[in-house]
């Protein structure tokens, strides 16, 4: 019986006999009534469940089967787990029942909700909160975390390294690869506790490797990023594969980072659209701008033509800075990389020439600095599947809870495993219904391989490297 969590309650003055005799077998005194039909033997784990009401438990319990009279009851809980005595004073028939089976002192059904919750991106605190509501009875909240770090997190750590093993060998046959990088924060601004930095094989939009970061162990939030992409890189190296290049945001410390590694580096298109087009509308509120607001969609669109229709550096900066000239109505430029425009689109109706507007937007768009990030546009590959990921990591860590170092590197391989399925793929079915591969195969690991011999499972993930935790950190994080 789990640690804090046994329930007696007297129906009767029997004594209780051991509970959890690992001998006992429930088929030997239960028989199935509802059907006659062979039932296949299936793992208990895989067993259906039911929910149950006590009073219809009661019913089977109260009368003796012998000599049908009342029976002495007494009933031991835990959770999900209950177990019932009866008892006959009259003609001393007696026997045990089990609502579930029992690994060595563990239930199997709280075990496997702490998984199910754990492994599907659920909260324990809402699980909680829906069984208190129709009074059915769970485990508390330490046997959820006694779980996840005795058996579910050294599984999900297992999992990830064995499949990131399987991936990286693909990735060896194939050369070099393009990759893409980013980060997520656990919160916005400079605050934020944890940095998890992705790295993405851009053809298949498989997640390669995911570091990581707590802000203490680099001196500030800002170095997560370059930490992160530099232990993700490193693990690359050490497995043998090739980066050809990586396409990225315009992370000023990525930037150097990447340029003394002699790494190929490319920006995504949305990320420099995104910045210009924030400075653009804040410049269209002025009054003499306003103009700029007529232009924003075509602006915007532009950005996309360049990185898409160009090859070379030289002829993305010959496109971008030809928007200039087609803002005032002028098609041919003098750049020989782009000496005329193509198909014509009536781009303004009013003419824009020496207006205080062209001159901000000129200003912004066509100088040193966007002009060198332009030259670096992706024309291929894009990180757009990236950000499609950091909105996975929102289900199985939400940026409202504060998890420790372990339990958010787990989530975050939880979420992994989960895009990897999912990517470029329908969704997989069973008889019509929609189910989680992942989650499957996850469950089978924890109750055939890692909670019968859970050692060497617990010593591959104590053997993370955890960050010490700042005195901030040490308050008391949310339960989730």
């Amino acid at each position: 019986m789990e640690e804090g969590e046994e329930e007696d309650v007297d129906i009767s003055d029997i004594s209780l006999s051991q509970p959890h005799d690992s001998t006992y077998d429930p088929g030997a005194s239960a028989t199935d009534v509802s059907e006659v039909t062979v039932v296949e033997p299936t793992s208990e784990f895989e067993d259906s469940k039911y929910i149950v009401f006590e009073s219809s438990l009661k019913q089977l319990f109260q009368t003796c089967p012998i000599c049908k009279r009342y029976c002495n009851l007494q009933k031991r809980s835990s959770g999900t787990f209950v177990s019932y005595i009866q008892s006959c004073p009259h003609c001393l028939y007696n026997r045990k029942w089990d609502s579930q089976p029992i690994m060595g002192s563990t239930p199997v059904g709280n075990l496997q909700l702490s998984a199910a919750v754990y492994f599907s991106g659920g909260s324990y605190i809402k699980m909680e909160k829906i069984c208190k509501a129709m009074n059915l009875q769970v485990h508390q909240y330490n046997a959820f975390r006694r779980h996840s770090r005795s058996f579910l997190e050294p599984a999900i750590y297992h999992k990830w390294k064995k499949d990131q093993e399987t991936f990286f060998e693909e990735l060896k046959r194939k050369g070099k690869v393009a990759v893409g990088g980013d980060m997520r924060a656990d919160s916005p601004g400079h605050s934020a506790k944890y940095g998890s930095y992705t790295i993405m094989e851009l053809e298949s939009e498989k997640i390669l490797d995911i570091q990581l970061v707590q802000s203490n162990e680099v001196g500030g939030s800002f170095y997560m990023e370059k930490e992160g992409l530099k232990r993700g890189l490193d693990l690359l190296e050490a497995n043998s594969i090739e980066v050809d290049y990586i396409v990225t945001d315009r992370h000023t410390q990525v930037k150097t980072f990447l340029r003394g590694k002699n790494i190929t580096q490319y920006y995504d298109v949305w990320h420099l659209e995104k910045g210009l087009s924030k400075k653009l509308e804040k410049l269209s509120k002025e009054k003499e701008c306003q103009l700029i607001k007529k232009w924003l969609p075509a602006l915007k669109n532009h950005i996309y033509w360049v990185a898409s229709s160009s090859k070379t550096g030289p002829e993305k900066v010959a496109k971008w800075t030809s928007l200039i000239n087609h803002i005032q109505n002028v098609h041919t430029h003098d750049d020989p990389e782009f000496p005329k425009c193509g198909i014509l689109i009536e781009f303004l109706k009013t003419p824009a020439s020496g207006t205080v507007a062209l001159y901000k937007v000129e200003k912004l768009l066509v100088n040193k600095r966007v002009l060198g990030d332009v030259k670096k546009l992706s024309s291929d590959y894009q990180t757009s599947s990236l950000e499609a990921f950091h909105s996975v990591i929102i289900r199985f860590a939400p940026k409202s809870v504060v998890y420790p170092f372990v339990g958010m590197m787990c989530r975050l391989y939880l979420a992994g495993m989960h895009f990897n399925e999912n990517v470029k793929r329908q969704q997989a079915t069973s008889k019509g219904q929609a189910y989680s591969k992942i989650c499957s195969e996850l469950m089978r690991l924890v109750f055939t391989e890692v909670f019968p011999e859970p050692g060497r499972f617990v010593e591959q993930l104590s053997a993370v490297p955890v960050p010490e935790i700042s005195a901030h950190s040490l308050r008391r994080c949310q339960k989730k």
